[in-house]
């Protein structure tokens, strides 16, 4: 296919255009199993929540981890730039529309405080009591070789180097080694698990999986806070992005032997997203704004991107999401709304039962067709009323 003489293209689709197949095999709900594993961590349900500070603080990681999905702190948010945070927060969600951006951006010029840093993944530790579940953390990759030992030596049990498009290699300006990331390098050193991302292709994929790190992130732009695709005009529609670089775990595993999970970043807000992420291929999903949505929300009802507050080109916003139900009802349910925004793991436990998918494995194999239709035929009353579907 072709835009134009010479230059060629691929038609690529979101989880909007899509669809997933039964195949006449169904079982019982209480036979799903959505557990999957992270490193050597294993995990109840396959839902992260995103390093961003309307979503994870050192208050609430532990009420997030308690309902068994994966918390991960921004080691670049405000948390590890002020000792009171919450004056803070309080500030960004009470400025109007057009005060918040500037505000934002005269806040995050604080320096990161390497005590801070330490002081919070402790205080997330301490939180967790008996909890079996791993600290996470997320960092830029120009700061990860800095900061990797003291991230280590916190308590920290997964990092993230995490940016709107990691590469095998990051070259800085600076002339100081240490700002240079090599993420191959970087994973021999580390004593805790690495996730990298964020990525879209299957070429860069597979040089990622090899480098040693132990999940990728896969997604640019597709987030309800995130402006990238707009700003830089990158980007891949999550369903043929997740479908790409699930080609590539495969012919990864295939060839070394090592298993590495991929996880959908962005662009998810009901449970038939979720669904059809995992029928795409990912082994786990990342959630943003469903949480910042929850009553346990540090913004309370509001959610900003992580590069919202980028003092030379913003790539986010903030956006009112509202204050809609608790991190239980969010997950497990049971559901008071009828779009599918409550109880996403047991939409996605219906949806495994209905497919005959036991395992999320098995429902990564189930079948994926073109449907552009699929959320509007026969939705006239819902869509004229603003119900269910139609919202």
């Amino acid at each position: 296919m072709e835009i134009g003489l010479g230059k060629t293209t691929r038609r690529a689709y979101g989880f909007d255009e899509i669809a997933l197949v039964p195949t006449g095999n169904t079982l019982d709900l209480e036979l799903c199993n959505t557990s999957w594993q992270l490193g050597k961590f294993n995990l109840e349900i396959p839902i992260i929540a995103s390093a961003m500070d309307s979503v994870v603080s050192p208050d609430n990681a532990h009420l997030i981890a308690k309902q068994g999905a994966l918390p991960v702190l921004n080691l670049m948010g405000i948390y590890t730039r002020y000792e009171n945070y919450q004056v803070i927060l309080d500030q960004i969600t009470q400025a109007d529309n057009s005060q918040f951006l500037q505000l934002m951006q005269k806040f995050y010029l604080e320096p990161i405080k390497k005590d801070l840093v330490t002081k919070v993944i402790k205080q997330i530790k301490e939180s967790y009591g008996g909890l079996s579940m791993p600290v996470a953390v997320s960092i830029a990759p120009y700061l990860a070789n800095d900061f990797q030992e003291l991230i280590e030596n916190a308590g920290a049990d997964i990092v993230i180097i995490q940016s709107t498009v990691v590469g095998l290699e990051h070259k800085s300006i600076k002339k100081d080694p240490n700002s240079e990331l090599k993420l191959e390098d970087f994973c021999k050193r580390s004593k805790i698990p690495v996730i990298a991302g964020n990525c879209v292709d299957y070429n860069i994929a597979l040089k990622l999986l090899q480098t040693g790190i132990s999940g990728l992130l896969i997604g640019i732009g597709p987030g309800n806070a995130c402006t990238s695709r707009g700003v830089l005009g990158i980007g891949v529609p999550m369903a043929t992005a997740i479908a790409d670089c699930k080609k590539a775990r495969d012919d990864h595993f295939k060839h070394s032997g090592n298993y590495v999970p991929i996880i959908a970043d962005g662009g998810m807000n009901i449970g038939g997203d979720i669904c059809k992420a995992i029928a795409c291929g990912a082994d786990a999903v990342m959630l943003g704004s469903p949480f910042a949505r929850t009553q346990e929300a540090p913004a309370k009802g509001f959610h900003w991107g992580m590069a919202t507050p980028s003092p030379v080109l913003p790539r986010g916003t903030r956006v009112k999401v509202g204050t809609e139900s608790s991190l239980e009802v969010l997950l497990h349910g049971p559901a008071s709304k009828d779009n599918g925004s409550e109880n996403l793991i047991g939409a996605l436990k219906t949806s495994m039962s209905t497919l005959g998918a036991e395992t999320l494995k098995e429902m990564q194999e189930v079948e994926v067709i073109i449907a552009p239709s699929i959320l509007s035929e026969g939705k006239l009353y819902q869509t004229a009323q603003k119900l269910g579907m139609g919202r």
